[in-house]
Order: C-alpha cells, then sequence, then structure tokens
C-alpha cells in the first residue's frame, strides 16, 4: 500500500496549486482520504477530508472557501485544488487513507488513518 503525494511548490500569495495523491498497488475506491499539513514549530493540522464516495467533504475553517477536495476513483487519486494562497497556507502537505465499509463518512483525526503518503511541500511567497 503506497500513497504518493505530490504537485507542491512555490507560489506566490494569490495563487493556485493543485495536490495529487495517488495510490499505487491497491484502489481508493473503498478508501476514506485526509490532507494535512504541518508548518515549522506547528502541530500538524487536518485540512480537508473526503468520503470514500466523494458525497462528504470536510474543509477546516482557515482554508473554506478556497480549497477543493475531490477524488477521481477511475485514475486512482484524490485531489485538493488550493486556490488564493496565502503565506500562512506554507507547511509540508500530506495525505491519508483509511479502508472503510461507510461510503459517506469520512474521518477527521490523524489517528484515524492507516496509510500515508511521504508529504510534497506547499511554499507560499508574499
Amino acid at each position: 500500500v503506497q500513497l504518493q503525494a505530490s504537485g507542491g511548490g512555490l507560489v506566490q500569495a494569490g495563487g493556485s496549486l493543485r495536490l495529487s495523491c495517488a495510490a499505487s498497488r491497491f484502489t481508493l475506491d473503498y478508501y476514506a482520504i485526509g490532507w494535512f499539513r504541518q508548518a515549522p514549530g506547528k502541530e500538524r493540522e487536518g485540512v480537508s477530508y473526503i468520503s470514500s464516495s466523494g458525497g462528504s467533504t470536510y474543509y477546516a475553517d482557515s482554508v473554506k472557501g478556497r480549497f477543493t477536495i475531490s477524488r477521481d476513483n477511475a485514475k486512482n487519486t484524490v485531489y485538493l485544488q488550493m486556490n488564493s494562497l496565502k503565506p500562512e497556507d506554507t507547511a509540508v502537505y500530506n495525505c491519508a487513507a483509511v479502508p472503510t465499509l461507510d461510503s459517506g463518512s469520512y474521518y477527521s483525526t490523524a489517528d484515524d488513518y492507516d496509510y500515508w503518503g511521504q508529504g510534497t511541500q506547499v511554499t507560499v511567497s508574499s
């Protein structure tokens, strides 16, 4: 079971990035996915979560209205579209997966997740 988080980079404030979380060796169809981030000196923060069906999503208040989580099960990939980026969005972003039989639920704590990617750095300059 492997997850690959990618798409990070350096962007100016107000810009956009799209992160991808791709799975290999297993299908994401029955996994809920979460995106988390951790900035230097700060605790890990849950950014957005999505149910295995894609029908339920959650956004942290800090990103609501700017970030959009989506999934393409045919491509075995979950995306995090990040618009109107701010310097305070700078962090290492990582995706995580948990198998679930409940297609309508997402999971909101890091301890709920079984598999993690390696993270991708997002840096937003002012």
